[in-house]
């Protein structure tokens, strides 16, 4: 099991590239599945759920290329409509196949997701709002079951803003007779970028990014071409691991008004922050000031930022108070920053944390899941001395070639194969 070696003590600087969402590229592969033919996906970043989803996909019937960022995906209708539970179980997102092969096919049958790291990520909503647009839907022996013979557009009120839910039920939408009204819909850019993508097929989607969607079922999608947004999560992370090490970086190939909740609170700290229409530069201070953070959905700050900024947060001047609204047990990292000098006194959903400029120390680490990986290797980056950071599979599930990208900005990590 791969595991990463961080020396402390180096300020990162230069420019780096952010590559393409990984939230994003998951979500547009299943999208495929609307449409048969050949569509073209780029700046797919090669990544381990990404791969996972290729072989899902491949399992349906579809013909899958992936090379240097561009991934090609010839779609036929598959001869089962299941997707089984050793496909599924790797990645969570596998559940987002329901929405487009019921919508196209009239029925399908996807393996109950896995547990989660961070929270319970109860699939409810997705089925509700199914049922509503007319699926029977059947749980059986861990598989969802679901048959109609063309899903009828109604009007969706979703309990809480699902991003999930939202990019099931706009797949499902697309084809269905009639139209569909999404409320209190997610906005995040993965969603628009979702609609984005599915218009280019053909779809009549207006509202995307707002809290109101709303789609036009049309008869047929076609297949099309697409580039990936830029990963804001990787840009975000970019950015606090230029403030936690004082560096003065500039990180290119993003969209900054995806990140203007983290860009706000790094300039709160004292951290200079100059912005053009695709980068970030970020200039780092020798101290910086705590400030308060709350996880929410977008546009608030988004929990996958939560424990990189908390990481951040472990050498300011003050004490910060971080809030976590999103899931339920995402401080798994705390204990881990603490076995590195942190001072942190966590609660179910509150941390506070009690800064202490140039406190931490390094050790061997163990990352829990994908954002925790990612503090940690930035705790490393401004901590004394080495710290290893073990299970990093998490990592590659959502960074591509992260220790090269640091790694050309000065920081001293390697990886290390076992």
């Amino acid at each position: 099991m791969d595991k990463m070696l961080v020396q402390g003590g180096n300020s990162l600087r230069g420019d780096v590239a952010v590559s393409g969402a990984k939230n994003s590229a998951l979500i547009l592969m299943f999208a495929s599945l609307l449409a048969e033919g050949k569509h073209e996906l780029t700046n797919v970043p090669n990544l381990m759920d990404v791969r996972s989803a290729k072989t899902l996909l491949e399992a349906l019937n579809c013909k899958v290329e992936f090379s240097n960022g561009r991934l090609s995906i010839d779609v036929s209708k598959p001869e089962k409509l299941v997707a089984e539970y050793d496909l599924v179980r790797k990645m969570r997102a596998s559940i987002l196949c329901l929405g487009p092969m019921l919508s196209k096919y009239g029925e399908a049958s996807v393996s109950l997701p896995g547990g989660c790291a961070i929270g319970s990520r109860p699939i409810n909503l997705h089925l509700e709002a199914l049922k509503a647009m007319g699926a029977e839907i059947e749980i059986d022996k861990g598989y969802v079951h679901a048959k109609c013979p063309r899903l009828q557009g109604t009007e969706i009120l979703f309990e809480f803003a699902t991003v999930g839910g939202t990019e099931n039920v706009m797949m499902a939408a697309s084809l269905a007779e009639g139209v569909t009204t999404i409320e209190n819909a997610a906005k995040e850019p993965e969603i628009v970028d979702l609609a984005n993508y599915l218009n280019k097929m053909g779809a009549k989607i207006t509202g995307a990014g707002s809290s109101i969607i709303r789609i036009e079922g049309v008869e047929k999608l076609n297949a099309t071409e697409h580039r990936v947004m830029p990963d804001r999560i990787e840009a975000g992370t970019l950015a606090i691991a230029g403030a936690i090490t004082s560096g003065d970086i500039v990180i290119r190939d993003c969209e900054p008004l995806h990140l203007d909740a983290l860009l706000s609170k790094l300039r709160d700290t004292g951290v200079g922050v100059h912005v053009e229409s695709q980068s970030i530069a970020i200039k780092g201070v020798k101290e910086w000031r705590a400030v308060d953070i709350t996880t929410a959905p977008h546009p608030a700050f988004p929990t996958d930022l939560q424990a990189q900024f908390m990481a951040f947060m472990t050498l300011a001047n003050g004490t910060s108070v971080i809030s976590e609204t999103v899931f339920e047990n995402r401080f798994m990292h705390v204990t881990e920053l603490i076995r590195m000098n942190a001072d942190i006194t966590p609660k179910t959903r509150v941390a506070v944390v009690r800064g202490k400029p140039g406190g931490l120390v390094g050790a061997p680490v163990m990352a829990t899941d994908l954002r925790a990986s990612a503090s940690l290797v930035l705790a490393g980056l401004a901590a004394s001395g080495e710290t290893e950071v073990n299970r990093i599979y998490h990592l590659d599930r959502g960074y591509e070639k992260l220790e090269e990208k640091l790694s050309k900005l000065g920081a001293k990590i390697k990886r290390i194969k076992e």
